[in-house]
Parts: C-alpha cells; sequence; structure tokens
C-alpha cells in the first residue's frame, strides 16, 4: 500500500484563487507591448517572470517597466485561499505529512505574501520559489528537488497543481498528481494528471490515500 508522506502544492490556481487578477494584469500588458500575441495571459499561465521574459518581453526597458507594474500590483493583490485549501493543509500535517509550496513565483512576491498573511508560511515545512531551480515548470525538477528537501521519495509524495506547465512538471517527476479544475476545466486537465478534483473541499488524508492506491472515492 502507498503511502502519504508529502504533499507538494502549486501556489496560485491552487492553494489561492488568484489567476482571474493575474490575468488581469497580463491582459493589459499584453495589449500595451505585444498585441501581436493573442491571449498572452492565457498562454504564460504557470511560468516564471524570467521565462515570460525571454519569450515575450526581449527589450530591458519593457522589462523594468513590467518588473515595477507586477511589483506594485502584487502589493495591492488579495489572496483568497481555494475553497477548503486550508482546512485541507491542518488535515493531512495532523496526519504528519510534510507540506510544501513548489511556485514558479518569486521571493519579492512570497514577501508580499507574508506580508498580507503572516501566518501563511507556518502552514509548510519549505517554500520553494523560482529562485531554488535551475530549470523552471514544465521541467520536472521543481518538483524532484522537494521531494528530496522533504526527505520523500517520489512515491510518498502527491503533487497538487491547476496550471499545464504544472501538471506536466508533476507527472514528468512520476510523482502522483492531482489535478485542480480551478482556472482549467476538469475536462481539460483530466489527461494530464492521475486525478481531478474541483478545489480541497470534504477532501482529507483519507481521501488523498486512496487515490494513490487507486480507489474510488
Amino acid at each position: 500500500m502507498k503511502q502519504f508522506k508529502a504533499a507538494l502544492f502549486d501556489l496560485d490556481g491552487t492553494l489561492f484563487d488568484t489567476e482571474g487578477q493575474y490575468s488581469v494584469f497580463w491582459k493589459a500588458t499584453g495589449e500595451k507591448y505585444r498585441p501581436d500575441v493573442p491571449n498572452l495571459s492565457d498562454v504564460i499561465k504557470g511560468t516564471t517572470l524570467v521565462q515570460i521574459f525571454n519569450n515575450y518581453f526581449p527589450h530591458k526597458q519593457w522589462q523594468e517597466e513590467i518588473t515595477e507594474g507586477l511589483d506594485r500590483w502584487e502589493e495591492n493583490m488579495d489572496f483568497p485561499f481555494i475553497p477548503g485549501a486550508q482546512e485541507f493543509s491542518r488535515n493531512i500535517r495532523e496526519h504528519g505529512v510534510k507540506c510544501a509550496v513548489v511556485t514558479s513565483s518569486n521571493i519579492k512576491k512570497m514577501d508580499a505574501l507574508r506580508r498580507k498573511l503572516p501566518a501563511f508560511p507556518d502552514m509548510f515545512d519549505v517554500i520553494l520559489t523560482s529562485e531554488d531551480f535551475s530549470a523552471s515548470k514544465p521541467a520536472p525538477d521543481c518538483y524532484i528537488k522537494a521531494a528530496s528537501v522533504l526527505g520523500c521519495s517520489r512515491d510518498e509524495c502527491v503533487v497538487f497543481e491547476d496550471a499545464f506547465t504544472g501538471l506536466q512538471a508533476g507527472m514528468s517527476a512520476e510523482i502522483f498528481t492531482v489535478g485542480l479544475a480551478t482556472y482549467n476545466s476538469a475536462d481539460a486537465i483530466k489527461d494530464k494528471c492521475n486525478y481531478v478534483i474541483q478545489n480541497f473541499c470534504g477532501i482529507g488524508y483519507d481521501d488523498v490515500v486512496r487515490m494513490l492506491n487507486q480507489d474510488v472515492l
């Protein structure tokens, strides 16, 4: 029987319902700088700021202006939890499960989050940001590192993700991956992960153990 010893969480769209706020920022940014790239706010989901700059905003002046605007935006963002996320985290930690945040966001973003929610870091054993990986999602490196940092084998871990890049990272790391249908629909992600949930409501440690062992909820 497989054991559930570590939970590896993405941040935006998985723990926090922030994707809509980012869509507003990146939609306006795309229209200003890259009107030639349709649906920019969608195609950058789950990628780091460095990746976004390299792929779409190569000019230094653009990068400086966008960074300044993004910093201001994140300072004023709200961070509402995905339904059930706090309760789920509390429940699994009571069962001895180690918890990690594994995000493509940078340290500056995490500092803004800590100022808004000072108790947030206490929910996790480790928080890994984009600065901690040489290769970002969809590469599996971030989740492989998280498992190692927590001292768990990959078959004892579960990844929780919402974005296509993150789901690919979890699956490529050969870690059981649960997809959250928060931003993308369940139909859109069902073939990109091992299991799909709408949110964390009504889900606890025992449910994840059953998922790992292929029982039906």
